[in-house]
């Protein structure tokens, strides 16, 4: 079982307390579908720290039908990213916030390279540096089944087939650049992402902790 299955249930927990005393400075990438999102709250949980995502950010702007909302709005509909300088100057005022003051969790950022070289010189400032970068791997073939079909119980007409490859090739096209950058920083950690989301939860756990990024051992302790 993750370790996020006893978050919030009030008993002690030493470990648990040790991870979000300690914090963590991470991002986290894997294509459209794959269960990222999913993976950020459960990481965001275990060391205390905020989930920062730009693409909640996006829509409760669009939500609220904010100046940046309607043009974001526009951007995403034609299944295309928000450009670089708009996204930096959102992350950047979100890091700014009291409580990624003890680190925090990119969750569809950066996406570029030209992102990337602005994270670093915005975190070199603040002596913040990234200590790893999580990494979900899945099938793009079984991923686009699995969002049309999704689409298909949900009503989304205009969430078809096409509009989801289209917007796989852009992630690929787009990010997979950043992620040679990474790897070579020897920040990669590469997850299996195809699985039971407690199973997957366990599998970036583990690979996080083998470099010393928090302990494993929650359920022991508590």
């Amino acid at each position: 079982m993750s370790d996020s299955a006893g978050i919030g249930s009030g008993s002690a927990n030493p470990v648990r307390d040790r991870n979000a005393a300690r914090g963590a400075r991470l991002l986290i990438v894997g294509p459209p579908g794959s269960g990222k999102g999913t993976q950020a709250v459960a990481l965001s949980k275990r060391f205390g720290v905020p989930d920062i995502s730009t693409g909640d950010i996006f829509r409760h702007h669009i939500t609220e039908e904010t100046p940046l909302g309607l043009q974001v709005k526009a951007i995403v509909s034609a299944g295309d990213y928000v450009p670089d300088e708009l996204t930096n100057a959102i992350v950047t005022e979100r890091l700014s916030e009291a409580d990624a003051r003890n680190g925090f969790l990119l969750d569809g950022y950066p996406r570029t390279l030209e992102q990337v070289g602005y994270l670093d010189r915005l975190l070199d400032e603040r002596s913040q540096p990234l200590e790893a970068v999580v990494r979900l791997l899945a099938d793009q073939d079984e991923i686009v089944a699995r969002l049309t079909k999704r689409a298909h119980e949900q009503g989304r007409a205009d969430d078809t087939e096409e509009a989801i490859r289209h917007r796989q090739e852009v992630y690929l096209r787009e990010t997979a650049p950043l992620i040679d950058v990474y790897r070579e920083r020897g920040l990669l950690v590469e997850i299996d992402g195809l699985g039971d989301v407690e199973e997957i939860a366990d599998r970036i756990r583990e690979a996080l902790a083998a470099r010393g990024i928090g302990e494993i051992d929650e359920l022991a302790a508590s």
